[in-house]
């Protein structure tokens, strides 16, 4: 532990008191393989700011490990399991924050799932199965959290998109990027109708992000063999020339989730080095 607590130091801001008493429930916190995928790095860097982090993910391993670097850095925090799409599961882990700790701040919905292809290849349970986990779970999500929030008073809820649902990137992901522009309006609705009620609804949107799932998955596109090809091939896409860490984009959830954000709420803030700029 020693070891990551070295390379934690690296890559995360200074410890600060910007969420200090804040319960946090990062949905997707856990990571697809080795390495740092955004959830699991928004996990770490909200605890870095004090508040305490209830992980849920579909693998309750990868909540977890997620978990260990959080109570790592001394913070806070539980494991969870759910998928993200099921309702009774999530009602469940809802439930369980709320009995450890009695309030929920700050909802970071990460999870989502996609798959390559256009309209003649997605089968339709593909497509299903995509918008259940990417689009639906926010409305399960929302209904069993705004009513907290409410009663509380104050609340964030911050969704993470994708350029791909802004743009077309080059290859076919159908059902990845219209899920990922419905996400984005999903937060803008939820910003208007609950504005009243102190609650902020924003979404951060990455662009080409060096995560285990773009390892595993999406890098194929350019090279099926050599990552590093594929890595390359996608750094020169981006005008900064690489892709971005999951280190940023968690400090754009941070900040969003701060009160240094509180008169931000129905917007989007877009963290790709440049990349959407190219195709206006």
């Amino acid at each position: 532990m020693s070891t990551d607590l070295d390379y934690l130091q690296t890559v995360l801001p200074a410890p600060s008191a910007r969420l200090a008493g804040k319960v946090v429930l990062v949905s997707g916190g856990g990571s697809s393989g080795p390495g740092w995928s955004i959830g699991k790095a928004c996990c770490v860097t909200l605890a870095r700011h004090g508040a305490s982090v209830c992980v849920l993910d579909a693998n309750l391993d990868a909540a977890r490990d997620a978990l260990c670097a959080v109570k790592a850095l001394g913070a806070q925090g539980i494991a969870l399991q759910a998928d993200v799409a099921d309702a009774a599961a999530m009602e469940r882990a809802v439930q369980a924050v709320m009995s450890a700790y009695g309030r929920i701040d700050i909802l970071q919905a990460n999870a989502g799932i996609g798959k390559v292809g256009g309209p003649e290849d997605i089968a339709l349970a593909d497509w299903e199965r995509i918008q259940k986990v990417n689009v639906d779970s926010l409305l399960i999500a929302s209904r069993l959290i705004l009513p907290i929030m409410s009663k509380q008073g104050h609340g964030s809820i911050i969704t993470v998109s994708s350029v791909a649902g802004m743009r077309y990137l080059g290859y076919p992901h159908l059902a990845y990027n219209v899920t990922k522009a419905a996400i984005i309006h999903f937060a803008r609705m939820i910003a208007q109708q609950y504005a009243e009620q102190g609650i902020r609804a924003n979404t951060v949107v990455p662009g080409l992000i060096d995560t285990p799932r773009v390892r595993n998955t999406v890098a194929k596109m350019f090279s099926a063999d050599d990552f590093e090809q594929a890595k390359a091939a996608r750094d020169r896409q981006v005008p900064m020339g690489r892709m971005g860490t999951p280190w940023e984009v968690a400090n754009a959830v941070a900040f969003l989730a701060s009160d240094e954000a509180a008169y931000i709420t129905g917007t989007e803030l877009v963290v790709d080095g440049g990349l959407i700029g190219k195709y206006v």
